[in-house]
């Protein structure tokens, strides 16, 4: 089975992450924590590839470099809300959020903002001041008025497959950093790529990295062709299973890099503490896992092991 995205779509990406990358990187979001400017100039990075340009709902094309920009995204930590404009519904932002403790990344900044639940449900958000958290930088506690109607049940699930894209990226950069850190790392006089404890962690972060890569473009590939049903459970397992990936991929990059790991001067600890809010919301693992058990027992959840109806 031939998995290569098309050759137009591997030229934008490859077009974007040049793109991106000479935007700054993570060392840039780093200092996007302090300067707003940052977030105009990231944008303008995104407007130069074309990116507001995509129409992420009735181009299957346009969806696929939509997925591979926000794969981009994800590698250079760029501090915007990609995901959020892609999907913007009358040219007001759409966010993800837990109406139980609402939560909106860069929802500081200016413009309008629809809040969405797992469910559809539509709330009109009022963002309130950034905490400045440690991990999370962005993050705006906010509150919602009442439930507004709702959003079509494709925007969510379109929301959860593109932000799992950028969580792919963060772990494709993470794997990459900590491969060339343990060739360059001498330890007991030679690299500690050359110990057996160390090529195993780092097979296992590959192999684990390989199926969500794998996994995400097959999700997106069927997105359009499954009953609606089938593809929010699938929509909610790629996030499931990219959080469960991007931890793993974490622990074995801060294993590898010691304390190095949990210095801003580490693309690593720049990666962690971005990617934390695509891993926390707008709900927990915990919870995504709940969700997908009415879809075990009705099929909807399709295995390699599915029978069909």
């Amino acid at each position: 089975m031939n998995t290569a995205l098309p050759e137009d779509v591997n030229e934008f990406a490859t077009v974007a992450a040049k793109r991106l990358a000479r935007f700054g990187g993570p060392q840039a979001a780093l200092r996007a924590e302090t300067d707003d400017e940052i977030r105009g100039q990231a944008r303008k990075a995104l407007a130069d590839v074309g990116a507001f340009d995509l129409d992420v709902r009735y181009g299957p094309d346009d969806l696929l470099a939509a997925a591979v920009l926000c794969r981009a995204a994800g590698a250079t930590a760029l501090p915007y809300p990609l995901v959020e404009e892609l999907l913007a519904v009358d040219g007001a932002r759409l966010a993800l959020v837990n109406p139980q403790a609402p939560r909106i990344d860069h929802g500081d900044l200016p413009g309008e903002w629809i809040a969405a639940d797992l469910d559809g449900i539509r709330y009109r958000p009022r963002a309130e001041s950034r905490t400045n958290a440690k991990l999370g930088p962005f993050l705006v506690p906010a509150t919602l008025s009442e439930p507004d109607g709702t959003v079509p049940a494709v925007d969510v699930d379109l929301h959860l497959v593109l932000g799992s894209w950028r969580i792919l990226g963060a772990v494709q950069q993470l794997l990459q950093i900590t491969c060339e850190h343990v060739r360059s790392r001498i330890q007991f006089g030679k690299p500690l790529a050359d110990f057996q404890a160390v090529r195993f962690a780092v097979a296992d972060a590959s192999v684990a990295a390989r199926g969500l890569d794998e996994l995400a473009k097959y999700t997106i590939w069927r997105v359009n062709s499954v009953p609606a049903q089938v593809r929010s459970a699938d929509a909610t397992m790629l996030r499931l299973k990219a959080a469960d990936t991007a931890r793993q991929m974490l622990r074995t990059s801060h294993q590898l890099l010691g304390a190095l790991g949990f210095c801003d001067e580490s693309d690593v600890s720049v990666l962690d503490r971005h990617t934390q809010p695509l891993l926390r919301l707008p709900v927990s693992t915990e919870v995504l896992a709940l969700r997908l058990i009415p879809d075990v027992r009705s099929g909807s959840l399709e295995t390699l092991f599915t029978v069909p109806a």
